[in-house]
């Protein structure tokens, strides 16, 4: 194959969080795949990659470096690298969408990855909970894919997420956190139950929130967490008669002994124990905290925050063996309350 038309079916996305180094391989493992490139043709220089591709020389070697490792493409001295390998399974390719890069969502990523293993090539793409964004990745995606992955949360403008999510074929989609109302057909899913699971982690963090006379909700005005969230909180203050408020700004916020708060953003929890410590109040004694999400730090922050929480290894492990059985699921992800001195 001529350098020239290699190029046509080799490409890396600048907007794409999979590693460019895994982006230039896994197109050469495409074209294999697809018949372009076949055993023995010549690959262009590590130089003509990285003037073509405007990627470093770094990371056109670590490209072809991972190839060789696979087994894929040799190298000889003075010749340069050609295809030694043709005869490999298909591997499934993934488009997989998050709203944002987190310490939950990574633990989501790297379970997903794990569970497929290497049968799988993986288009990772990030939106930062923006809509806009959200929409020209789907739409103006330049590849088929066996499988769409996306997790679907939008700080505003997300009204019509359905639509645009019911451009994917059905048997290739799965939603992960969080169903979208309107999307329609025989999807998977894997995902939160927002009310529900507050609601009940909060019966059994009953016994230590009876310490407590009021209990608080931090819910921000511009949020990608579902109001479904408050509707829990209050059906359960309500039920077992706490004195109870939902507020949006915990830098302004009266903190008084005798009050249990519930976070769900990781900077206003940042916020709030510092407010807390700041005013010499004892955590778990004088003022209860709770926070969303579980994440490694906080077992062991100030002796250990108490958590509510997904478990999210469990969501990536489910989405990735919804793709490898070939079976449809709609399954609600597992969700925990994790006891800890702060309430």
């Amino acid at each position: 194959m001529k350098t020239a038309d290699f190029f046509k079916f080799i490409h890396v996305d600048e907007y794409s969080a999979t590693p460019k180094y895994l982006q230039l391989s896994d197109s050469i493992i495409e074209a294999i795949e697809d018949g372009i490139l076949n055993k023995n043709d010549i690959l262009p220089s590590i130089n003509e990659l990285s003037s073509v591709l405007e990627i470093s020389r770094d990371t056109a070697e670590k490209g072809y470096k991972y190839l060789k490792k696979q087994g894929v493409i040799l190298s000889v001295p003075g010749k340069g690298f050609y295809i030694d390998n043709t005869e490999f399974k298909k591997k499934i390719k993934i488009f997989l969408l998050f709203n944002k890069l987190s310490v939950h969502k990574k633990i989501i990523y790297d379970s997903f990855v794990a569970a497929l293993g290497d049968d799988a090539l993986i288009d990772f793409y990030i939106y930062n909970n923006d809509f806009s964004i959200f929409k020209k990745l789907i739409l103006n995606k330049r590849t088929e894919y066996s499988h769409y992955v996306i997790i679907p949360h939008f700080v505003e403008g997300g009204e019509d997420a359905h639509q645009i999510i019911n451009t994917i074929p059905t048997e290739k989609l799965i939603l992960l956190d969080k169903k979208v109302p309107g999307v329609v057909g025989n999807y998977s899913a894997v995902y939160e139950n927002f009310e529900k699971d507050i609601y009940r982690a909060l019966i059994q963090a009953k016994e230590q929130l009876e310490k407590y006379h009021t209990l608080k909700l931090i819910f921000p005005q511009k949020s990608y967490f579902p109001n479904e969230i408050i509707d829990g909180f209050r059906r359960f203050c309500q039920q077992y008669a706490f004195n109870h408020l939902v507020v949006s700004d915990v830098e302004n916020e009266v903190i008084q002994a005798g009050e249990a708060y519930i976070n769900l953003m990781e900077d206003d929890l940042v916020v709030l124990i510092e407010r807390i410590l700041s005013m010499d109040l004892q955590m778990g004694k004088d003022v209860g905290v709770i926070s969303y999400n579980e994440t490694p730090l906080k077992k062991f922050l100030l002796n250990g925050i108490t958590t509510i929480s997904t478990d999210f290894k469990m969501m990536g492990t489910i989405a990735a063996e919804i793709i490898k059985s070939q079976n449809r699921q709609d399954q609600e992800a597992p969700f925990y309350l994790t006891l800890r001195p702060s309430l």
